[in-house]
């Protein structure tokens, strides 16, 4: 019962600091959610320059797809610090499967990263969307309100049919478990 009053007073102080302050305190805020644990961390793969997949996209092969530059790289390793430095502690690391979302999550350096493909793209193919929504939000549903929060990087179309949020490259999207509809989105994290 208190961590439930403590985790509440956590989301209405973020939710103060987003109304409130200016983009720094509302993202630690957001950092502050995340720590106590319960959250989600959706995050939007690193910088990878351009859009869509080239169309000789191959799963397999890395070298057909859009991938991370040195940008982007350094972005997921800042990323991945500010995790750290903040204590949050990860219950578990999910992925798409797509070559620029696997290195992004590698490259926070947060634990075994685990491919998820309801996270995949679906910008190619929208009518794969409902579905893959569906699957993560029964993930989410299954998910510990009380334990460690989870990072899952995906892409921007996958995000936004979960939130209605339209990130940008490396933005993370902050969730709360729990609740009658699995999850509350309170805000965003700005690309570091």
């Amino acid at each position: 019962m208190m961590l439930a009053i403590k985790r509440a007073a956590h989301v209405v102080l973020a939710l103060a600091l987003l109304l409130a302050a200016g983009p720094v305190r509302a993202d630690e805020a957001l950092w502050a959610a995340l720590a106590d644990g319960g959250h989600v961390a959706l995050m939007r793969h690193a910088l990878a320059p351009g859009t869509g997949d080239p169309e000789n996209f191959r799963l397999e092969d890395c070298s057909t797809q859009r991938n991370l530059d040195e940008t982007g790289r350094e972005q997921a390793r800042r990323t991945g610090e500010a995790f750290r430095e903040r204590g949050v502690e990860i219950g578990q690391v999910l992925s798409s499967r797509w070559c620029r979302c696997l290195e992004t999550a590698e490259l926070l350096g947060l634990g075994e990263v685990v491919a998820f493909a309801p996270l995949d793209s679906f910008f190619g193919d929208r009518a794969r969307g409902p579905e893959q929504t569906e699957a993560v939000r029964a993930l989410l549903a299954d998910a510990d309100p009380e334990g460690p929060s989870l990072v899952m990087v995906t892409h921007q179309v996958n995000i936004t049919a979960l939130t209605g949020i339209f990130p940008r490259s490396g933005e993370v999207v902050v969730l709360r478990l729990g609740g009658p509809d699995i999850f509350e989105t309170i805000g965003a994290i700005s690309a570091l």
